[in-house]
């Protein structure tokens, strides 16, 4: 299922979103659960898209 997007007011920064990516994912030798992986994509997607706004903003 794909991340829904979220209101206006609760974008995060790309370095907020890194920081939960990371949090998630403590150990990268040990597997995520289905719940978990899902969790990561929707983050990374988020990431993603954060990165590309803070790069056009920054041009």
């Amino acid at each position: 299922m794909p991340p829904s997007p979220l209101p206006d007011g609760d974008a995060c920064s790309a370095d907020e979103l890194n920081a939960q990516i990371r949090a998630l994912w403590v150990d990268p030798s040990v597997r995520l659960t289905d719940e978990r992986r899902r969790e990561y994509e929707a983050l990374v997607l988020r990431w993603e898209a954060a990165t590309r706004s803070e790069v056009v903003k920054a041009a």
